[in-house]
């Protein structure tokens, strides 16, 4: 495949964010998003209508493969997989581990599949990534005879995210990814941690499902699970209400009613107590789970900030290494709140392990690897 031009679709319950882009030099020819999807939609009543609307507003573009972000590929696919019926009743057999995800991207695939049938289809897994987990980090220690039953480990997601800003921090440092340990963060309305050594994942911060780990913008993260069971019992709420509490009511949005970081901010340092309590939650989590995987892997040689958050706030750089001086990390104050947009180091001069600033590109990513599944499936 020469030069190829790959059509990327990124879908969710009610939306379809795409960019069709050249997988070998990353110029995007087109993206965008397609919202309000559905029955009460304004934009198209199902995703069939949406890729088609997109296909005909792009006016029939060149497009040799389309990539498809899957979140969960639970642990039967650990790399990018050509898309078959096999394939799709396989993602549809893991929406259970993935309800908010699965059947969106699931809706995604067929409605292209029907529109494109000439080209190769690809998932992208967001899991695949973490499947060098060792056991002793994706196993959980509950029943293992239930667990085995129920496919019950530690996936991780934003896998692709991970792949890409590893291999750039290295090149930004010019030095071998095999040689590195590295905490990248990928901090979003979503957000997650990982332990990355010799470019490999080795430990993450987000579970089963999406919903462990960091303070996120409306989810938990990290929780005793006898919450829930208190709540079910004295609170009288059901499964369905308490999924709604920790994935949607939760994070930043339950502590202080607001899940913007930006508008976060702004209030904590206007003095507002729930905005500097939520704040500060959010960033002993991080500096926790940084502390732990610098553990994990018998010391670091760099702290990675990468995703809308990481990349824009230098409050947050700057909180979630405070107090994190023992460990080698100085941070540069002028240099973190420069607005740049390119790959850099925040790093003080004469600091041991390097603090970089590197912007993620999941949609290249899925095109690449979209292309390396269609080679190595010829």
């Amino acid at each position: 495949m020469t030069s190829p031009e790959v059509f990327v679709l990124n879908t969710g319950s009610s939306s379809v964010k795409y960019r069709l882009l050249n997988a070998d030099s990353g110029q995007t020819r087109a993206q965008g998003l397609v919202e309000r999807i559905g029955p009460s939609g304004t934009d198209a009543p199902d995703h069939a209508h949406a890729v088609d609307g997109i296909l005909a507003e792009l006016g029939g573009p060149r497009i040799d493969a389309v990539g498809h972000r899957v979140v969960h590929g639970g642990d039967r696919f650990r790399a990018a997989t050509i898309i078959d019926d096999a394939v799709e009743q396989a993602i549809e057999e893991l929406s259970p581990l993935a309800p908010l995800h699965n059947p969106a991207a699931l809706a995604g695939i067929r409605a292209a599949r029907r529109a494109l049938p000439d080209v190769p289809h690809v998932a992208v897994f967001d899991t695949a990534f973490h499947h060098t987990l060792p056991p002793a980090a994706f196993t959980y220690a509950i029943d293992a005879e239930l667990a085995a039953a129920h496919h019950i480990r530690r996936y991780g997601f934003h896998g692709t995210s991970y792949r890409i800003v590893g291999e750039r921090a290295a090149q930004l440092l010019e030095r071998p990814l095999a040689d590195l340990r590295m905490v990248v963060l990928h901090l979003g309305n979503g957000a997650s941690v990982a332990a990355v050594s010799g470019g490999r994942s080795v430990d993450t911060s987000m579970g089963l499902t999406p919903l462990e780990g960091l303070v996120m913008g409306t989810r938990s993260g990290d929780i005793d699970p006898a919450v829930l069971i208190y709540l079910a019992r004295n609170a009288g709420m059901t499964t369905d209400e308490l999924d709604d509490l920790l994935n949607r009511r939760s994070g930043l949005l339950g502590l202080a009613g607001r899940a913007d970081m930006r508008e976060l901010v702004d209030a904590a340092e206007s003095g507002d107590p729930a905005a500097r309590l939520a704040l500060d939650v959010y960033l002993h989590r991080i500096r926790h789970y940084i502390g732990a995987y610098a553990a994990e892997m018998g010391g670091l040689d760099a702290v990675v900030f990468t995703a809308g958050v990481g990349e824009n706030s230098a409050v947050v750089r700057a909180g979630s290494v405070a107090g994190l001086e023992f460990l080698g990390i100085r941070l540069d104050a002028a240099a973190n709140q420069s607005p740049s947009r390119a790959p850099r180091s925040v790093a003080a001069a004469g600091s041991r392990v390097e603090v970089l600033v590197v912007p993620t590109d999941e949609e290249r990513q899925i095109a690449r690897e979209t292309v390396a599944a269609i080679l190595v499936g010829a």
